[in-house]
């Protein structure tokens, strides 16, 4: 939630006034803004003590508004699909989170009102992930909001969150819940930009995947007041307050027309001289599935089958796995769907899955890691795979999380290839990318999680503010190693994909086809873009960009050079 916005518009700003960030979602919107309402007042520790013989029916009372935000985030998470839907779920089980309540009722029973109770629990658990760090330090945000929602239900405020104005707007903000992003009305919304966050953070990935224009990591959006006109531009990553006129309805206009040509969209992807690029999308459960078939993917590049693992306390059956697995197979009778095992760990713990109090969760026992612990986790899962391919006649491929060293490669390909499934693995740590030619000895395919990757290759938390430069996709170390793997593929004769937030990009997609990967994966309302983008250039040019951009010193000159070939 961002602090109070001044009301009035400043002098300063009575021309236009560009601001800078990092473009996330291409596009263009012209609106007024507004900011995030709703902020919720908490109550101060010095409130009156509950008597005790009334404290037993304030733990109940406590107990009764968490479980109602638990099913109102739990309800919106059922209407919502992909990233929106595992973010909503994931805030809805910490809602429900027992050492969460276990410390509010600790605090009830000494004597703390409910409200009061849960604001000093849950600023014991801010304290406790913000000093983890890393992803892990992105929870604070969610018991925030928890916090928040859970007050207001307890004092009758008003529930907070984003506002939904009359007419189509531009939200502004420091930053957003997971949460307020995940359940934005697009038809109201119509381009977010906030202060923090990067191309890898969830409001960036939901934005993508709703399909709003974009930027983050914007300098002087506090001066920005509610109501003034601003120009969002997702693709060159600027806020322009109070635009000429006439300019900012031509770039709308322009902006509408390339949107109409993404709209006449149908695929397979290729470039304009015939080379096939598979455009797919990413997803999670069959809805998305079938949506993603309605956006004209050719299939899913990257199956997330976490979402039937969060907000349980036990692991789902094989019958269970099997049935959402078979839903996404049968959205693409005839094309290709690659699933990712269970990705837990890190920024989606599990309770039954990964330790509670590891040091540094990003580096500890996430993705593959977690069958070092409970072997029957992957196997099952894999048992469910099969079963759910039988039943649809599928021949999926199927690739695992967090792999590091050949033998973990080589030992997961021979359990998949038991079950007459086509193994690959996740390019998400270094060493894969520097081994790939010994990694494709064992493999049939390799697929890049440039999210991940960027995080570890230049050792920044994907998910920080103010280190949303390192985590840029643009990132020259970061491109040479998607060449690195994707000359070992080329050099193997098997595909090399790209399943992570940079494969959303039409220009970095037109450099990512350059370097030789053959597929591209991400977020159905991005495919469209995509795959149009690539219609209008040849290989050569692809090629050339390629290099352009693998040549530059810095994301900015990365993008510049691209586009400067691709316009040749």
């Amino acid at each position: 939630m961002s602090s109070p916005t001044p009301t009035a518009l400043p002098d300063a700003l009575a021309g236009p006034v560009v601001h800078t960030g990092t473009p996330v979602v291409p596009g263009v919107a012209l609106g007024p803004v507004v900011w995030p309402t709703g902020v919720v007042q908490l109550p101060g520790s010095d409130a009156a003590a509950v008597p005790e013989g009334e404290r037993l029916a304030e733990r109940a009372r406590f107990a009764a508004a968490a479980a109602t935000v638990a099913e109102r985030l739990a309800e919106r998470a059922a209407a919502a699909t992909g990233v929106s839907a595992e973010v909503l779920a994931t805030t809805a089980g910490l809602a429900r989170d027992r050492g969460l309540m276990s410390a509010v009722e600790q605090r009830i029973d000494a004597g703390a009102s409910a409200p009061v109770a849960t604001v000093a629990a849950a600023q014991q658990f801010v304290e406790l992930f913000t000093g983890l760090g890393g992803v892990m330090a992105e929870r604070a945000t969610d018991v925030r909001d928890v916090r928040d929602r859970i007050v207001a239900q307890l004092t009758g405020q008003g529930e907070p969150g984003v506002p939904s104005p009359e007419v189509p707007s531009v939200l502004l903000a420091d930053d957003l819940a997971p949460a307020d992003t995940a359940g934005l009305d697009p038809a109201r919304i119509i381009a977010l930009a906030t202060r923090l966050g990067g191309a890898t953070s969830h409001t960036a990935i939901i934005a993508r995947q709703l399909g709003l224009p974009c930027v983050v990591g914007v300098g002087g959006l506090a001066d920005v007041p509610a109501g003034a006109l601003v120009l969002v531009d997702g693709e060159q990553g600027t806020v322009t307050v109070d635009p000429e006129p006439v300019s900012a309805r031509a770039r709308v206009a322009d902006a509408r027309a390339v949107a109409a040509a993404l709209a006449r969209y149908r695929g397979p992807g290729a470039t304009r001289d015939g080379h096939p690029v598979q455009v797919l999308a990413n997803v999670q459960d069959g809805v998305g599935a079938r949506a993603a078939a309605g956006a004209h993917a050719e299939g899913v590049g990257l199956l997330r089958t976490e979402l039937a693992f969060f907000g349980r306390t036990t692991e789902p059956s094989v019958a269970e796995q099997a049935a959402g697995y078979a839903e996404v197979f049968a959205a693409f009778p005839d094309g290709k769907v690659v699933l990712r095992t269970l990705d837990a760990g890190s920024d989606k713990p599990l309770a039954f899955a990964t330790p509670p109090d590891e040091a540094n969760p990003a580096l500890g026992v996430r993705g593959l890691r977690v069958a070092r612990r409970d072997p029957g986790l992957l196997t099952r899962q894999l048992d469910a795979v099969q079963q759910a391919a039988r039943a649809t006649g599928s021949h999926p491929w199927v690739m695992a999380p967090m792999v590091a060293t050949v033998a973990e490669a080589a030992d997961f390909a021979a359990q998949v290839r038991q079950r007459g499934l086509v193994p690959g693995v996740m390019v998400e740590v270094p060493s894969v990318a520097l081994l790939a030619d010994r990694f494709l000895e064992h493999l049939d395919f390799l697929s890049i999680g440039t999210n991940d990757l960027s995080q570890y290759t230049l050792a920044a938390d994907r998910l920080s503010a103010e280190l949303a430069d390192l985590t840029d996709p643009w990132q020259p170390a970061l491109l040479a190693l998607i060449r690195a793997t994707a000359a070992a593929g080329e050099r193997a004769g098997k595909p090399v994909g790209v399943c992570g937030e940079a494969a959303a990009d039409p220009l970095l997609a037109c450099v990512l086809v350059g370097m030789g990967v053959t597929s591209l994966s991400c977020a159905a309302s991005s495919v469209a873009g995509v795959g149009a983008k690539l219609a209008t250039v040849d290989l050569a040019a692809c090629r050339r960009a390629a290099e352009a951009a693998l040549a530059a010193g810095d994301p900015a000159a990365a993008r510049a050079a691209a586009r400067a070939a691709l316009s040749r």
